[in-house]
């Protein structure tokens, strides 16, 4: 088996499960608080690895205002859309959404980076893929308005559209350090941006402790599904192409959706995997998996 294919399958089984977790997780614990617990303990580990190693963070400047700008797109503000959606849709579905991010780093690479712009076959990419999210939404929207449910899919969505800022915000200004300790910041800086918020809103301190269930959904989410994952993809990012790592994307949903439904008996209906094609269909065509020729008759 090749290097590749196991460090994809070992991405995807670790990000592919986050969606379960944060569901189980939120039976007792509030959006806020959840994130802050996983991006903090993710945080510490990857800095104690990082001093292991023998690494220091970029030292004071510059760096760390972009560090600061990405934290808040890329963790903060993206990991509690996600799980203040998952309030309202199920894992299975979030999952799916959240492969909608390449949608909108090619439209925002497009107009921020000069040698990235958009081609005939990305805008159709775009277009297929959004119209697997009018798909997704619109039954509820006909049903009788903006539900419960659209606003789950609209914060998973927006999550999404976070991500792929950060991406482009990313490539512009972080370029040239290792990802590692650009992460490490990131999420230590996320973490102090939810503190106050957590304790202001949540008031998690007057909550009775959670039970071990959401507690271990916790660590799950921070250990594996943020630190060690960060780790595997940055090694991954080491010894093969940025192409072949974003194929992890196509993988995710698909255990997301399993777990869901084996897990938690999540209900997927006819237009969920219609969508749900759609969108996968949508992202495979943006990252030119889907390769034609044009020809023009002379």
């Amino acid at each position: 088996m090749r290097l590749k294919n196991v460090l994809l399958g070992s991405l995807a089984c670790l990000w592919g499960p986050s969606f379960l977790f944060i569901k189980i997780a939120l039976v007792e614990i509030p959006p806020i608080t959840l994130v802050l617990g996983r991006i903090g303990i993710a945080a510490l580990v990857l800095y104690l690895l990082l001093k292991l190693q023998g690494y220091a963070l970029p030292r004071w400047g510059m760096v760390w205002q972009h560090i600061a700008v990405a934290g808040l797109l890329h963790n903060a503000l993206p990991f509690v859309l996600i799980v203040w959606g998952e309030k309202y849709i199920t894992s299975a579905l979030a999952s799916i959404l959240n492969g909608t991010m390449p949608f909108f780093t090619v439209i925002l690479a497009h107009l921020f980076i000069a040698e990235e712009r958009l081609t005939p076959l990305k805008i159709v990419g775009v277009l297929i893929g959004f119209s697997g999210l009018v798909v997704l939404t619109a039954p509820t929207l006909l049903a009788g308005g903006l539900q419960a449910t659209t606003w789950g899919v609209l914060a998973v969505v927006l999550a999404s559209a976070s991500y792929g800022a950060a991406a482009v915000y990313e490539r512009k200004f972080l370029r040239g350090i290792w990802p590692a300790l650009v992460t490490t910041g990131q999420l230590g800086l996320a973490a102090l941006y939810l503190l106050p918020l957590a304790l202001w809103f949540e008031r998690p301190y007057l909550l009775p402790m959670p039970s071990w269930k959401p507690m271990g959904a916790v660590l799950f989410l921070a250990i594996f599904g943020t630190a060690i994952a960060f780790v595997i993809y940055y090694y991954a990012l080491e010894r093969t192409d940025a192409s072949t790592v974003s194929m992890v994307t196509y993988l995710i949903p698909v255990v997301g959706v399993f777990l869901g439904v084996v897990v938690l008996g999540e209900e997927v209906t006819w237009y969920t995997y219609l969508g749900s094609v759609l969108i996968l269909l949508g992202v495979m065509t943006v990252n030119g998996v889907f390769k034609f020729r044009w020809h023009r008759k002379i």
